[in-house]
This record gives structure tokens, sequence and C-alpha cells, in this order.
């Protein structure tokens, strides 16, 4: 177990990541994953004011792209990610800059250290549990395309590493960390090769800011409260 300091608990909410428990509880990431999929969706197609599942899904991995992009600042920085139990990883109704929004509550004790023998390993969980098996199992309740919901986290990647790689003190532990992402090995069972290398195109993540890189469009532009994001091919 990690001790969060002050200062990664304010850092945890920038990423809408919080870890006192919501007034408004959703579902849990083992519910979402189970028996009751659909019924999380229409709970956050309500709460976001989605006008379809379509783009309530897409919504929600955004909301997932924080949480991952969070994952991998704690990694480079701290050496440490959040390995609860899905049954802990909680999903609630809470007020952000004024619209109502789905985020993550999570346990402050659920924080563990990574060595460099199980870094790895941990890239890969992260990768399968909490991504792949969400986007699989959120697409048999909805229509949108895989191809949309992992764009959706790596725009937050994207921008993720454009920091940690600019910045001196995370920047080795954060290449590292991008080669690991961009091996082939790692998404063995999720993909014929590294999606998120494809998506980078051989490119530096600094050098695809304020470029066309999406291929889809997330829909944000489609939920009120929000804009067309930065990245869209719709443009």
């Amino acid at each position: 177990m990690s001790k969060l300091t002050s200062n990664q608990l304010i850092q945890l909410n920038m990423y809408s990541v919080y870890t006192e428990p919501p007034e408004q509880k959703l579902f849990t990431l083992e519910t979402l994953l189970g028996e009751q999929t659909s019924d999380a969706l229409d709970a956050i197609q309500i709460v976001s004011g989605s006008p379809n599942k379509t783009v309530a899904a897409s919504y929600f991995m955004r909301r997932l792209g924080m949480f991952t992009a969070m994952q991998f600042y704690n990694l480079a920085t701290y050496d440490e990610v959040w390995q609860g139990k899905k049954s802990r990883l909680t999903f609630g109704a809470k007020t952000e800059f004024g619209n109502l929004a789905v985020s993550i509550f999570a346990h402050a004790d659920d924080w563990q250290d990574v060595s460099d023998s199980n870094r790895q390993d941990v890239i890969r969980h992260i990768l399968l549990d909490e991504c792949a098996d969400v986007i699989q199992q959120i697409r048999t309740v909805s229509s949108v395309s895989s191809l949309t919901l992992w764009e959706n986290i790596f725009g937050f990647l994207l921008w993720q590493y454009h920091v940690l790689l600019s910045d001196p003190s995370t920047a080795d532990a954060a290449r590292v960390d991008l080669d690991l992402l961009k091996n082939d090995a790692l998404w063995e069972g999720i993909a014929a090769r590294s999606l998120f290398a494809v998506y980078l195109n051989g490119r530096d993540p600094s050098a695809l800011l304020n470029t066309q890189v999406r291929t889809t469009c997330c829909f944000s532009k489609d939920v009120p409260g929000l804009m067309q994001c930065g990245f869209c091919p719709l443009k």
C-alpha cells in the first residue's frame, strides 16, 4: 500500500478522480463488467444528458480515459498506480465546472508501488483489464466502434506524455512506459499490434499536438455542456 500525499490527492481531482465516497453512486467497475452494463449505460446517458447510447458510451470512455491518463502519470512520477479490486472503483454523479458528470471514486489505500521488474505486467493489466475489457463490454449494449473508444483514451495519453516527456524529472520513466505502450507484445489478445503505436504513427506525442490525429469523432460536441474536441476529424 502507498500513502497518497496531499499533492497527489489534488492531482487526482484534476483527473476527476476522488477518494471520498460519492454522494450519488451509480455503479462500480465490477457491475459495469457484469450483468448490469445496460443499466450502467442508461445511468451514464441520464447524467451526461447524451442524446443516445452511442454518445453516452463515447462520453464514458473519455471519462475513463482521464483515469487511464492518471494511472500513467502516477506510474512515471511516483512509480505507483491504482491496483484495487473492480468492486472498489466506483462511478458516481458529481457536478464539475457547472455540469453534472460521471466521476470516478477510488479508495486511497488502493494505490500500490510498482517495481521495475513488474512494470510491464502493470501496463499490460491497465490495457487489458481497465481498458480493453470495458470497451468490449460497453459495445455489447451500444453501437459505438472500438476505434472511437480507444481514441478517446489515446487523446488523454497523447497530452499526458507530451507533459511527462517535457519534464526532466519524469522524462526517463515516461519514455520507458511509452516504449512499452508501443510494444506489440503487450497488446496480445487485444489487437494484432499496438494500437497506441498506430495512433502515434511513428511520431512523438509532442509532434502531434494541434494536429488532426484522430480518425473518428468522439461525439463530445453532442454532449450538453461540452465542446468539439481539438483533435476532431470533422473540422
